[in-house]
């Protein structure tokens, strides 16, 4: 029994990846003719050499390599003789067959017979399709079933039941004529029999042909019995065909009969014990269709479940299962677990026995909740797993009746009754993860599922039992957030839960109920015709759940009362009507509210609670005093008092667990702190004498607010002031929000051709737009066209800059020259907001040459020869920008939009559009209507739309009609260019704020937190939660400015001389404290969405959160969007087959997987010149950069990225002339503990006067090219950026309080002489007549004394007045000493390198999108992380392979010695493994590939060889030294003298 087949514990490749198991056994036709001569004994090496290919692999191949020989024909002959070739084999084929059709109907000798046989199996094995007729399959099939019986001969028995198995390849007919003529029985006769494995093994290949044709028969024939008796004898690839074969069966089992299928179940259930996926996968399959046809008799049920199914199958769902199953699979089996715990009372047993809760609470943490977002609960008829999920639990706690329906249900919860541990434990497990999935703003159905589960879970749940679920969790807050879901269904239940609770602890929950604003809730829905002036978060409610409850019935397939109803349908169901009546949430509202609420005498429209009168007093009194006369200056003492009541409103916050969310938001704490702070905004558009006195006041009011909060740090963490309101703000934030998410999991991706406004393909459907002039407009005329589709992901600006020509009256040469332009670019290109190219028969160079060198969206704005730019035209490009040191933002924009597309590169729904500018002169612009509304002309066109939708619709957006109807716009005229508000308003506070302030006062995030970027107006109380967060996150940013600026009024005031107190350090709240876990989430849930391949296809929410307050999202969505927006791509996650998703890798590597690679040739001698041409010819290109050095057969992953790392230290060279003037090695680098800082240059200095400053603003213009490139493709930097230049580049304004950074001595001395001038301003307000005479000192130093004059210090040739005059700095102009020093330093003279800077980085992608980080993150963005690695990661993120285990003792001495490196040997090391000194954000866990140790065999000694490692692959092939000390020291040579070069090792 050597041939015999045990279980497999790995999976068993035994043939190429392309041929697939169920056709991998038949056997060729020159297979070996010998005899079996010996049962069960038939040589496998033999049996191997047959097993090469099968029939139909055969068949594939012969057809294809037919095609060729087509090909190869024709190049010389007619098409005529194809026919006649294959016509002439056709009738020769048939008449061999005849011939051996007639020779086995006679009686011929066992010789002759294996000669006929194996003459047959050739022609059938070569014959063309259609070469035997159907009449010959039918003679042949009783012959071939004969010679398959003959037990006398075994050749004869494989050759024949061969032949069968040809047959079924040759003519699709055959199955039905074998049937006929009993050839299953036959044989599964000879499968049971076993005598032969080689005729077995060629039994199950006949069974599988035939099972796909004829499934039915086999069933009645007993094959699955007969395929699954002796599985164990056979290989796995024989185990994956046997397994085919039931599966086919499977498809047509019938009720009739249930032993036939039945009878296999223990067998099936033994093979989920596997770990053969493929094989696993078909038990699974086979087992869920025998589910399906017995799910409603639970006898069955029960039978199954008696041979361990229910124990493997949660085994294979749990996380630790070594069998991964794909996706499709794998929720399958959660549904056969839901139709065994519907139907079964063993199988319901069975689960809470084995713990099934901790086993779903697992998939529910690790599952990507993207999935469960589609509008239905089906899509494309696959259920999606945490539906299925759901329906699980739903089936594991009986449903709430009046009546129970029957004895299993009632033995069902009798059992949970007599087991209140069990259910304890499934609460306990499970209630904590449903309320986090519910406040992750999951679509409607999903949160109906879950608070089902939760409604369940409490009705079963006793008093006591109940109390202890609870108290672990805020249920009352969770409650509280259910009714703002606003729709009847979900209302329902949160009903039904309150009245559970308050029927089992009243006591306990009324006063909670009352706090966390359930009362409200509840009497918003019994008040819709009040005016009860409630907060926001539930006023509407009743308008909401009364216009669902107009329309007709919902359909069932589109309402949750259906969605997790496995039982049989009601009535209801049938008829496609909802179950829930007109009237029910309110009459169940009225019940709560007699029963529980009304008897308390409690009133929602009075206080109801202590601290909620105290706090609406307050608010109230604060507003009042702020509001007294906003044009004029308040007095001081009305400051003091609101200053007292900000300390009191504070003071009342401050208490940790008096206030609940809803209290906060309900007092209008939130709205008169608002108030305070942007009191007189709107007296921003006058530009007058009152609105610079206010704009002072409010200016004043940031910087107090600020301190208030600022000043308890030392108090510790949780009573600073600061961290608590920024708690509060975030719960107020995740309970009043409502902002929707849309998922397109029902509309298909396909490609489609966009007429407006560029004309291109997409990878994604289009939408149908009618275009139709206003009535009365009589200055355009009618569109052309009736209906066209048009690119939904582009903004409606450029939708109207099409539009305009083409129904304006006037027509003009350009509209003409630009329309042919248009065309002929639209004959050209093609466009799609993702990198993938749609265009299936386009090769990679065409890929290269339409994508990298068009690499703006208005292609028909460009002409074709202007794309490619030669090197010498690139550099006057740049030497342009250089020059050009006072270049407008009109003029950047202008440039970096024609090369830069916003929608092909981001999709960004904010981007101003060529051609609507505020410098060109007045011209026509249209307006556009959806629906009688005027659209954002910012926006999409398709976040317009679900903007629309989303008002109607709220939870339920209906995202499939929309692809699919006709879209109406209205268009008119409207002259002007009057810019909008918000950007009006922004540029006049500006302006304001840099007239009033000089230059080292001025707060610089000031005028971004007093008008926001967009208009949120409509999203009511979150507006004012938004703008407050972001004026906490400005003052966080600005901690040391506000404390400084207060020690600074604190020595000029003379309440203190000392001026070290200067130096201030204030405790900084982590900026993980201000992501908002809910929008995040609901952000990662938009992305995912397969339609999201811009952010213009994301609704406008998104973008619009992420201009004006990034920091409200995690670092890892922010670096999503990133890519989503800049890039046009979200990083690749990594892909796994597995059910769980674990999460993706943050590695170096990108998803480059449709990206074009080039490989460029360098000179290690000339690194930066090599990296300058590299950038001149692929800068704007989107291609993926690869490294080659010349004379080196490295080349890849390692030597492209030490090539980054190179170029890096050439740009730190002291030569250049880049940096302020730092200590430099004896290398040349720059050595400098608080990192590079542009070096001034004065701006009287020209690039045509210096050559020195012209090669200055070179590379810095290279430099912004090769960061933007390393950012482009994934690669890590080794460049120490200071956090002011960081700064600088995300466009934020430096203050003389950011030159400590980069500066510390010049910054001390700088803020020291500020505090001078300070206080002989404030002297001289006090004795203005002797205001001459004043003498202040400077540590007891006359200014005068210092001899300082009129030069930057550090740099004498740098003159900050022109005058040829020494002018020495004295009391008297020492304010404007400092003022033309902080210019130079971090202004005028820096100025021009930093534009160059981002001119070059413009090239690659707009520098605008990095905005979303901050300094800190930008560093880890680009070079990955400071802290390299502690023991504890060593051992979790280092693979041990080829010889090595972790407990080798060469390992062991290798981890300790890593441990011992300090960071310039870590550095070295890595530089040495990897090709980076610097390991990619998230460390060593995110390094791609994972760092691996292999042994290293040695030819001359264990110590006599060096280690070599392969950078691409990061392994490190060390030699198992003798001891640890030669180990360090042949490793330590190793990474520092092995650097420089790559070759073969």
């Amino acid at each position: 029994m050597a041939n015999r087949g045990q279980k497999r514990t790995e999976a068993v490749d035994e043939l190429p990846a392309d041929k697939r198991a169920c056709n991998s056994l038949e056997f060729r036709p020159s297979a070996s003719n010998s005899s079996a001569q010996t049962p069960m004994s038939t040589a496998h090496e033999a049996h191997d050499a047959d097993m090469d290919t099968s029939s139909s692999t055969s068949g594939s191949t012969r057809s294809e390599g037919d095609g060729e020989k087509e090909s190869a024909y024709g190049s010389c002959d007619s098409d005529h003789s194809f026919h006649d070739y294959y016509r002439h084999r056709s009738m020769n084929d048939q008449s061999k067959f005849k011939k051996v059709l007639s020779s086995l109907s006679e009686e011929v000798e066992e010789s002759g017979q294996l000669a006929l046989l194996t003459e047959l199996c050739e022609l059938l094995s070569f014959c063309s399709d259609g070469s035997i007729s159907s009449q010959m399959v039918d003679s042949f099939s009783p012959i071939l079933v004969r010679l398959a019986r003959d037990e006398s001969n075994p050749d004869i028995m494989l050759l024949a039941i061969r032949a069968i198995t040809y047959l079924c390849d040759v003519n699709p007919r055959s199955s039905g004529f074998l049937v006929r003529h009993d050839a299953v029985p036959a044989l599964c006769q000879r499968l049971m029999a076993i005598e032969y494995l080689d005729v077995a093994e060629q039994c199950l290949q006949a069974l599988e042909k035939i099972s796909r044709e004829q499934p039915l028969a086999c069933l009645q024939s007993g094959a699955i019995m007969a395929v699954l008796s002796y599985i164990d004898f056979f290989s796995t690839s024989v185990q994956r065909v046997a397994l085919s074969t039931v599966v086919n069966i499977c498809k047509k089992l019938s009720s009739e009969s249930p032993s036939l299928f039945m009878e296999a179940v223990p067998v099936l259930c033994n093979l989920l014990q596997y770990e053969d996926r493929q094989l696993v996968e078909s038990v699974v399959t086979s087992l869920i269709r025998i589910g399906e046809q017995v799910h409603c008799s639970p006898d069955l049920l029960d039978e199954i479940c008696k041979h361990g199914l229910v124990q493997h199958t949660l085994h294979l769902i749990g996380l630790n299962s070594r069998t991964t199953l794909g996706q499709p699979t794998y929720v399958g089996l959660i549904g056969l677990l839901v139709k065994l715990a519907a139907g079964s009372t063993v199988a319901f047993r069975t689960l809470f026995e084995l713990n099934v809760s901790n086993t779903v609470k697992d998939m529910l943490f690790t599952y990507d909740l993207s999935h469960g977002l589609q509008s239905t609960p089906v899509v494309d008829g696959q259920h999606s797993q945490i539906h299925e999920v759901l329906k699980l639990l739903n089936e594991l706690l009986p449903r709430i009746t009046a009546e129970q329906g029957g004895q299993q249900k009632s033995d069902k919860e009798a059992f949970l009754l007599n087991h209140p541990d069990i259910l304890q434990k499934f609460g306990v497990d499970l209630l904590p993860i449903l309320i986090q999935v519910v406040n992750s703003g999951v679509n409607l159905f999903i949160c109906y599922g879950c608070l089902s589960v939760i409604n369940k879970l409490v009705h079963l749940s006793t008093s006591d039992a109940l109390h202890r679920l609870l108290q672990t969790t805020n249920f009352s807050s969770f409650l509280a957030g259910v009714f703002m879901r606003k729709d009847r269904h979900v209302m329902l239940l949160a009903l039904q839960i309150v009245d559970t609770i308050m029927l089992k602890l009243p006591h306990v929950y009324l006063n909670s109920f009352i706090k966390e604003g359930v009362l409200f809730a509840i009497y918003a829905l019994l008040s819709p015709d009040k005016d009860l002036k409630l907060s926001p978060v539930f006023d509407g409610i009743w308008l909401e759940t009364n216009a669902t409850v107009k329309p007709a019935p919902l359909d069932f397939h589109k309402c949750p009362c259906f969605a997790f109803n496995t039982g049989q349908a009601s009535k209801s169901t049938e008829n496609g009507t909802c179950e829930l009546q007109k009237d029910t949430v309110q009459n169940l509202a009225k019940l709560i509210w007699t029963t529980y609420f009304e008897t308390e005498s409690v009133n929602p429209e009075n206080g109801v609670t202590d601290i909620l009168q105290k706090l609406k007093t307050l608010s109230t009194s604060l507003t009042s005093l702020v509001n007294k006369s906003p044009e004029d200056a308040i007095s001081s003492q009305q400051e003091e008092e609101i200053y007292d009541l900000l300390r009191e409103i504070m003071s009342e916050l401050n208490e940790k667990d008096s206030i609940t969310t809803f209290e906060f938001v309900e007092s209008g704490t939130i709205k008169s702190l608002v108030n305070y702070l942007l009191s007189g905004r709107h007296l921003v558009e006058q530009e007058d004498d009152n609105a610079a006195n206010c704009l002072h006041v409010m200016e004043k009011r940031f910087e107090v607010f600020g301190r208030l909060l600022l000043s308890c740090a030392d108090s510790g963490q949780e009573e600073f002031p600061l961290l608590m309101l920024i708690h509060r703000l975030q719960s107020a934030l995740s309970s009043v929000e409502n902002f929707p998410v849309i998922s397109s999991n029902t509309i298909r991706r396909r490609n489609s051709y966009a007429i407006v406004p560029y004309g291109h393909y997409t990878s994604y459907p289009c939408l149908k737009v009618q275009f139709v002039r206003e009535n009365g407009e009589t200055c355009l005329r009618d569109y052309a066209e009736d209906f066209v589709n048009v690119d939904p992901f582009v903004p409606l600006e450029e939708i109207e800059e099409y539009l305009r020509p083409r129904v304006s009256n006037a027509k003009t040469e350009n509209l003409t020259l630009r329309s042919k332009d248009s065309r002929e670019k639209d004959s050209l290109y093609s466009y799609s907001p993702s990198d993938s190219s749609t265009s299936q028969g386009r090769s990679a160079d065409v890929m290269v040459s339409t994508e990298m060198l068009v690499d703006g969206h208005k292609q028909q704005r460009v002409k074709p020869n202007m794309l490619l730019s030669s090197p010498a035209e690139t550099s006057s490009f740049a030497q342009k920008v250089m020059d050009a040191a006072g270049v407008t933002d009109v003029q950047t924009d202008a440039v970096e939009q024609e090369k830069h597309n916003p929608i092909h590169e981001d999709g960004d729904a904010n981007t101003d559009m060529l051609g609507c500018s505020d410098t060109e002169e007045t011209k026509e612009k249209l307006l556009l209507y959806l629906e009688g509304r005027q659209m954002n002309s910012k926006m999409t066109l398709y976040q317009s739309i679900l903007e629309q939708l989303a008002e109607i619709h709220r939870d339920d957006i209906p995202t499939a009609s929309l692809w699919t109807c006709v879209h109406k716009i209205t268009y008119k005229r409207h002259s002007t260019t009057k810019p909008s508000n918000a950007q009006h308003n922004h540029e006049s506070l500006c302006s304001l704020l840099s007239k009033k302030a000089p230059l080292v006062q001025y707060t610089p995030c000031f005028s971004h937190v007093l008008v926001p970027g967009v208009d949120f107006e409509k999203f009511g109380p979150t507006n004012d939660i938004l703008t407050l967060l972001k004026s906490l996150e400005g003052i966080n940013r600005l901690r040391f400015h506000l404390m400084s600026r207060e020690r600074t009024n604190a020595f000029a005031e003379g309440r203190t001389d000392d001026l070290d107190k200067l130096n201030v350090s204030v405790y900084e709240v982590p900026q993980v404290e201000f992501v908002n876990k809910k929008l995040t989430e609901k952000l990662e849930q938009q992305m995912r969405d397969p339609m999201a391949v811009s952010v213009g296809a994301m609704p406008a929410w998104c973008t619009q959160l992420m201009d004006w307050c990034p920091f409200l999202f995690g670092f890892e969505a922010r670096c999503k969007y990133f890519h989503l927006a800049a890039l046009g791509r979200v990083p690749s996650q990594t892909q796994s087959t597995s059910h769980s998703n674990p999460g993706g890798s943050s590695g170096r590597q990108q998803n480059h997987e449709n990206i074009p690679r080039k490989k460029i040739l360098v000179h290690r001698n000339k690194i930066l010149e090599s990296a300058a041409q590299m950038m001149e010819l692929h800068a704007r290109q989107k291609v993926l950069l690869e490294v080659e050095y010349n004379e080196e057969v490295g080349t890849g992953l390692g030597p492209t990225l030490e090539f980054y790392t190179l170029v890096c230290h050439e740009f730190q060279r002291s030569s250049l002339g880049m940096w302020r003037d730092l200590e430099a090695e004896n290398s040349g680098l720059l050595v400098s503990p608080f990192a590079l800082f542009p070096r001034p240059w004065s701006p009287l200095v020209s690039t045509s006067s210096s050559t020195v400053y012209s090669e200055v603003t070179k590379k810095f213009a290279l430099l912004g090219q090769i960061v933007a490139k390393a950012l482009q493709d994934g690669r890590v930097l080794d460049l120490p950026f200071s956090k002011a230049f960081y700064k600088l580049i995300l466009g934020k304004e430096l203050t003389l309080y950011d030159i400590q950074s980069f500066d510390p001595a010049l910054g001390r001395a700088l803020l020291e002489f500020q505090a001078v001038v300070e206080r002989k301003k404030c002297l001289r307000s006090l004795y203005d007549e002797k205001s001459q005479e004043l003498n202040v000192c400077l540590r007891d130093t006359k200014i005068e004394d210092l001899c300082l004059d009129f030069t930057l210090p550090g740099y004498p040739d740098y003159a900050l007045v022109s005058t040829s005059d020494s002018i020495t700095v004295n009391l008297h102009n020492l304010e404007e000493y400092v003022t033309l020093v902080v210019d130079a330093t971090i202004k005028s003279g820096i100025a021009r390198q930093v534009e160059a800077f981002k001119s070059g980085f413009d090239q690659v992608f707009p520098i605008r999108h990095l905005k979303v980080f901050t300094e800190e993150e930008m560093e880890r963005l680009l070079c990955g992380e400071h802290v390299l690695w502690n023991s504890d990661e060593l051992l979790d993120h280092i693979k041990f392979d080829h010889g090595y285990t972790i407990s080798s003792p060469p390992i062991i001495n290798l981890l300790e010695i890593m441990q011992e490196f300090n960071l310039e040997q870590q550095r070295a090391f890595l530089q040495f493994v990897t090709g980076s000194p610097r390991l990619p954000t998230g460390g060593l866990a995110s390094l791609n590939p994972k760092l691996t140790i292999v042994r290293k065999h040695c030819s001359k000694g264990i110590d006599a060889d060096l280690p070599s490692v392969m950078t691409c692959a990061n392994y490190l092939k060390l030699p198992p030294y003798s001891s640890k000390e030669v180990m360090k020291e042949k490793l330590l040579y190793a990474i520092t003298e092995g650097q420089g070069s790559f070759h073969l090792s």
